[in-house]
């Protein structure tokens, strides 16, 4: 996976710098089909995960984008990105690699039709736009900086969990564990839908899992909706969801991701068309073929090497205390869980009154304030786009 992985992170790093945040928002303000098929398309090539996408959607809905097009939006996004269609590539082959954006697109333009007919708008959103933080540095620095650092440390632990997993469940689960299901495919999607719901599991980590149960006789529309309901939906994000957006909303939210997962899954099975290819064991993989084995060592080598390096930034930020500057305050936020939720609880506090300069960590669950602001204008502008707010 490891050369995909790198060039993925590139190109979505290469999206992060040079396209502007309002090129998005410009095509979701309508409340109309066109809206909602723009926010499928223009989230899936984006790497962010179940997590990120909610502030991401959040600040669309600020900027007035409709609700199908957030639903649209929130649904599609998390399920894939560019980087994990290329690891997809790498690892399960063509077949799934296209299936897996296309059965997201429709997922989510259908999710968001659904929204804009059943769900009420409402003016409750803020009608300040809040616009994005400049990042300092030329353009091919902060490219790389994301790519090969902000991502990998984002995504670098889950990445590990999610391969260590397909390593033990290919050592540990029997030839014939799901080969007792036989003739009834639907209930190898019900155990896998029971598992992948609730679970935290990013669209690139997700890839090694399905690959590992298939080999173990996992059917394939089971595996596409490990790789569908998996990265889309997990207990945290419809709690946060159903505060930001309400009941009926998510229960459209949920219920589209569900019922779509269910039906391409039977609908793969049911056509008999064996998309699966095991690019380690796949000969006619012409790419796959034609990179050799020393350049896949050295993208793995290196790959390995960024990994280590944000992982261990990241746990060494826990223990660094740097000294204060005056008229500093430092806050617990709970649920960030990447670059983006920091990003997103840093912009949410730039229109705040007396907001000099935030900095908000993840790793460490810490929001630091410069400047007077008082403690509940903070909480309302965090708690605003779905994060729990703990005081100082």
């Amino acid at each position: 996976m490891a050369p995909y992985l790198l060039l993925g992170f590139f190109i979505a790093g290469v999206l992060h710098v040079f396209v502007p945040q309002n090129f998005y928002r410009r095509y979701l303000s309508r409340d109309n089909k066109l809206s909602v098929l723009w926010a499928a398309l223009l989230g899936i090539p984006l790497p962010l995960c179940s997590c990120g996408v909610i502030p991401t959607a959040i600040g669309l809905r600020n900027e007035k984008a409709s609700k199908g097009a957030v639903a649209s939006f929130l649904i599609a996004t998390p399920q894939t990105g560019i980087d994990s269609i290329l690891a997809t590539f790498s690892l399960m082959g063509l077949g799934f690699a296209i299936v897996r954006p296309v059965a997201a697109l429709i997922t989510g333009v259908c999710g968001g039709v659904l929204v804009n007919r059943l769900v009420h708008e409402d003016n409750t959103m803020g009608d300040t736009a809040s616009a994005c933080q400049m990042e300092q540095g030329s353009r091919l620095w902060r490219v790389l900086k994301y790519a090969y650092y902000d991502m990998i440390r984002d995504i670098g632990l889950r990445l590990i969990i999610g391969l260590v997993v397909a390593a033990l469940i290919q050592v540990a689960v029997p030839d014939e564990f799901f080969l007792q299901f036989g003739s009834q495919p639907l209930l190898q999607i019900l155990a896998i839908l029971i598992i992948a719901i609730p679970m935290y599991i990013c669209s690139t980590g997700s890839i090694p899992v399905a690959a590992a149960l298939m080999m173990k006789g996992l059917s394939p529309g089971a595996a596409l909706v490990m790789l569908m309901a998996g990265p889309a939906v997990n207990l945290a994000s419809i709690l946060v969801v159903h505060k930001a957006m309400g009941r009926r909303f998510t229960s459209i939210y949920l219920l589209t991701i569900v019922g779509f997962a269910v039906f391409f899954g039977l609908l793969l099975n049911a056509s008999g068309v064996d998309i699966y290819s095991y690019a380690g064991h796949d000969d006619c993989c012409a790419m796959a073929s034609a990179w050799p084995s020393p350049f896949k060592i050295v993208c793995a080598t290196v790959l390995t090497l960024l990994i280590i390096f944000a992982l261990m930034m990241n746990f060494f930020s826990k223990f660094t205390n740097k000294p204060l500057d005056p008229d500093t305050v430092v806050y617990r936020v709970e649920d960030m869980h990447c670059s983006h939720c920091e990003a997103a609880v840093v912009r949410a506090l730039e229109n705040v009154p007396g907001v000099e300069k935030a900095k908000a960590s993840a790793s460490a669950n810490t929001l630091i304030v410069k400047g007077p602001a008082s403690e509940e204008d903070v909480r309302k502008a965090v708690e605003g786009i779905g994060y729990t707010f703990k005081g100082i």
